[in-house]
């Protein structure tokens, strides 16, 4: 088994997209996990777990649900609920790498956004379960500071970060993005595993399923 965790340097980056194509890149038995999702206003909003299930028909888990579109631990003190403990999360995506090969978890926001109120991480989430860490990171202006800064922060921690995952690559890209996908891995030291199209998440599905393997590599 091994359990997958995808961070990435800051919200709407592509973490989602991200993990429906890595979810389709793995050949066993696969769950994606979301431990809080955040910006769930009514029972038929779409969450992340439900973009990953349509897009790749994996099976998909959402523990916690918060409805203003906050850091969860904001949203959880907004609303005046309790929401459990990162180490409560690990424990529960340890059970399910018992009955599954890979258990991908798709973080919320950035690697230190706090997921409960007591201060708990990504990050910690990702060093209690000894997980493989992918960082999703955008093309444009502002990435090299960004993912240096969220791959420093996984070494501090002991981690070495898996790979790279740009998480949306535009049809024209300009001077900025095509240096950009050079000086990443040399800044670094991190490969780039996958680029990921940009407006991915709209293909339908059997599209998106037929071309996310080529995305990696």
């Amino acid at each position: 088994m091994s359990i997958i965790v995808v961070t990435g340097t800051d919200t709407g980056v592509g973490k989602t997209i991200a993990t429906a194509a890595l979810a389709l890149t793995r050949t066993g038995s696969v769950i994606v996990v979301k431990p809080v999702q955040t910006g769930i206003q009514a029972q038929d909003d779409e969450g992340d777990v439900d973009v990953v299930h349509r897009l790749t028909g994996k099976a998909c888990q959402e523990f916690t649900t918060l409805a203003d579109a906050l850091a969860p631990d904001s949203a959880a003190r907004l609303a005046g609920v309790r929401i459990p403990p990162v180490a409560e999360y690990a424990d529960r995506i340890q059970v399910l790498a018992e009955f599954h090969d890979d258990v991908i978890v798709e973080g919320a926001g950035g690697l230190l956004v706090r997921l409960d109120t007591e201060g708990g991480t990504i990050l910690d989430l990702a060093i209690s379960l000894d997980a493989e860490v992918y960082v999703v990171t955008r093309a444009g202006l502002g990435t090299l500071n960004h993912t240096e800064l969220t791959v420093n922060a996984l070494r501090a921690a002991g981690i070495e970060p898996a790979g790279l995952i740009i998480g949306s690559w535009p049809d024209q890209p300009g001077l900025a993005e095509r240096l950009n996908r050079v000086d990443l891995p040399l800044l670094t030291g991190v490969p780039v595993v996958a680029v990921l199209p940009e407006n991915a998440g709209s293909l339908d599905p059997e599209k998106f399923r037929s071309e996310a393997s080529g995305w990696f590599g």
